[in-house]
């Protein structure tokens, strides 16, 4: 997935959303020390970029040097290109030492991972009890009824046949992906726990979000385009039918969390 990402890395950095704060303020609240996070899959640095302003000291990794090259430069923030799994002694070397990680964060790429070894790294960095791991995803955008009427069967009908198959945990909201850990303190399940994002946008910003997608890069590399003139047409009668060229676009998150344990 690394080479399909480095190949839409600058529409990913422009128009992937951010997070919001009460999302980080609410995983920060599960974590009792705010030393040391480790954002894997950072991409361009959506998260790290928030986990920055929480934690004294953020590792950001990401299998595309590409998507890396868009993230923001922040002084705590050290970014580094990995393979896609590592040796203890490489996860020591580019990542941290053994029992040294307050939390893991995997924004929109835990269903891509290996889960069975990545979980391994995980609860062999995370401090032990009280560790956390923490990893979203967000599905469909909501715009408005006129819009959103437009885009929800042209996703479950035109482009569904070239997403890859784990993209069906996001499509479950992350319900039925292996999460094997232990609920916070505080909660009794690990999740999900549904927030929202936000995000203003005009609709060169919204077919920006649509050609991000790995279904859309797959289908092009196929020789089919999505978003033809005649789509295009579509989406622009639909979204200036209010009159406005900007619209708050919402992407509804869905959070497992949990911690670590006594191994």
């Amino acid at each position: 997935m690394a080479e399909l990402y480095n190949k839409q890395a600058e529409q990913y950095a422009e128009g992937r959303p951010c997070y919001p704060p009460e999302m980080f303020d609410f995983i920060a609240s599960k974590t009792p020390c705010h030393d040391l996070a480790w954002d894997v899959g950072t991409g361009s640095g959506q998260a790290a970029r928030s986990l920055a302003g929480i934690f004294k000291n953020v590792i950001a990794t990401d299998t595309s040097s590409k998507q890396l090259s868009f993230a923001p430069r922040l002084p705590n923030v050290r970014y580094q290109h990995t393979a896609p799994t590592m040796s203890s002694a490489e996860l020591e070397c580019n990542v941290a030492p053994q029992s040294s990680i307050d939390v893991v964060t995997i924004g929109q790429a835990l269903h891509w991972f290996d889960l069975p070894n990545f979980y391994e790294q995980v609860k062999w960095v995370l401090k032990k009890p009280h560790g956390v791991i923490a990893s979203w995803c967000y599905t469909l955008p909501q715009v408005n009824e006129s819009v959103d009427a437009l885009f929800q069967p042209f996703h479950y009908v035109s482009v569904d046949p070239y997403w890859d198959a784990a993209h069906k945990f996001i499509f479950d909201m992350y319900r039925t992906i292996d999460f094997p850990f232990e609920p916070v303190d505080g909660a009794d399940h690990t999740g999900p726990f549904q927030f929202v994002t936000e995000r203003l946008m005009d609709l060169d910003d919204y077919f920006t979000y649509f050609r991000s997608r790995s279904a859309y890069q797959i289908a092009r590399e196929k020789g089919v385009e999505h978003l033809t003139n005649d789509v295009i047409e579509e989406f622009k009668n639909a979204w200036t039918e209010d009159g406005l060229d900007k619209k708050v676009v919402k992407f509804p998150i869905y959070l497992r969390i949990g911690k670590v344990g006594n191994l």
